[in-house]
């Protein structure tokens, strides 16, 4: 019974990431317990740990007393009872006596034992809370190790702990088979059922940090600094970064020669189409290369309510919009800026419509909403969303469909012709 009490001890201490001094203050703590339910109190016992092999020494100290004067058996023994454990003692002396697990009985030492487990399990438990928690941000690799609704469990590659990574953390396009690795970010290590759970994510914009600090020497040097990253996981990205060397151009370093730097982290993303831009405390310069690629022509601020009304030719509203409105939104994100774009007021299509021409199938004050955010003709509504032009009319969403409806067939009905 004993020597399965200590093999546990052992067992763990070779399984698990935990100090010595913190093992043997553990088995201590056991033992010393072990002690108090048997005799009332560890004052005068010594418990001798030996982290090399597991082995275990109890010792019962008491001064040795003349027979009679014995007035707490705790602290001391009769001189007649301490020769009985070895002749040569005397009195005023330390009477040692080694005690045996097997003394303690095997329903003692079986609580022991299990209480001995139990501690070492909540090391264990925090051991991993806190050696993930230290590493909240960093690159993590694992292995796919099981694959269940709403998550995917991974192996850490270095340490062998499970790790967790829920749908909501993975790209749209990712698709993982038992087996596969996986790389992403630790987001956060939080305690379910007092257990230590590790989310570990691939949307997160840490993530795409991180990869752009291992493809790219500058930033992990410190010469080149990423200031914001904002993202739709697996369709479009927005980086802005600043260099320090005015002999480096940020934009470069991170897009690498022929694209070689950026490419292999677009790969990982799914094809996530990154946009990396230098950037600059003039709001007005950097609202315009936030809407990359698209060109601008004028840029009004609004500071008070954070706004920006951005002018493009025609050509151009759809670049800046993006498609399902990604780019804008993405800008506006980056930025800081709520963006809305209009097109140049002086310019007009050969093959546009006046929006005054549908004053038959549109009412007047739906004619005036859409004017009042800058669409005159019928392709300068049709250039923008119908999420764009719910955010910035207060037209229903039934109104919206209608005109959209109307002014598409416009353009189908002469192309048909």
């Amino acid at each position: 019974m004993g020597v399965n009490l200590v093999d546990t001890f052992s067992e763990f201490k070779n399984m698990k990431n935990i100090d010595r001094p913190t093992m043997v203050r553990v088995l201590e703590d056991v033992f010393r317990t072990l002690i108090k339910k048997k005799y009332g109190s560890d004052d005068n016992f010594d418990v001798i740990v030996n982290t090399n092999n597991g082995d275990l020494e109890l010792w019962r100290v008491r001064e040795i007393v003349h027979d009679g004067e014995v007035t707490d058996d705790r602290a001391q023994i009769s001189v007649s009872e301490a020769m009985n454990i070895d002749d040569d003692h005397e009195i005023g002396e330390e009477c040692y006596e080694q005690l045996f697990l097997e003394d303690f009985g095997r329903r003692s030492i079986m609580a022991a034992r299990q209480t001995l487990i139990s501690r070492i399990m909540e090391l264990e438990k925090d051991e991993v809370f806190k050696r993930y928690n230290e590493r909240v941000g960093d690159i993590i690799v694992g292995e796919v190790h099981q694959i269940l609704k709403r998550e995917i469990l991974i192996l850490d590659d270095a340490t062998g702990t499970e790790l967790v990574i829920p749908r909501n953390e993975m790209i749209k396009a990712d698709f993982f088979r038992k087996g596969d690795i996986v790389k992403g970010v630790i987001r956060s290590v939080e305690m379910k059922n007092n257990n230590p759970v590790v989310i570990v994510s691939r949307t997160d914009p840490k993530f795409l940090e991180k990869l752009m600090e291992q493809e790219v020497p500058e930033i992990e040097d410190g010469l080149i600094t990423i200031k914001k990253i904002v993202r739709i996981p697996g369709e479009r990205a927005k980086v802005a970064v600043e260099s320090y060397d005015d002999r480096i151009d940020p934009v470069g370093a991170c897009v690498g020669m022929k694209g070689s730097r950026i490419h292999g982290i677009v790969r990982e993303l799914k094809n996530e189409n990154i946009d990396i831009v230098n950037f600059t405390a003039n709001d007005t310069l950097f609202i315009q290369r936030a809407l990359t690629p698209a060109k601008v022509t004028n840029i009004d601020i609004d500071y008070e309510d954070k706004k920006a009304a951005v002018y493009l030719d025609s050509d151009q509203v759809s670049l800046a919009i993006g498609k399902g409105g990604t780019n804008i939104k993405l800008a506006s994100r980056l930025t800081g800026f709520e963006i809305d774009v209009y097109r140049n007021t002086d310019e007009f299509e050969v093959d546009d419509v006046d929006l005054d021409e549908f004053m038959d199938e549109l009412e007047g004050w739906v004619i005036d909403a859409l004017k009042g955010i800058g669409c005159d003709s019928a392709r300068s509504v049709l250039d923008l969303s119908k999420e764009e032009l719910l955010r910035r009319t207060d037209l229903e969403e039934e109104t919206v469909d209608e005109v959209l409806r109307i002014l598409a067939s416009e353009f189908d009905e002469d192309s048909s012709k």
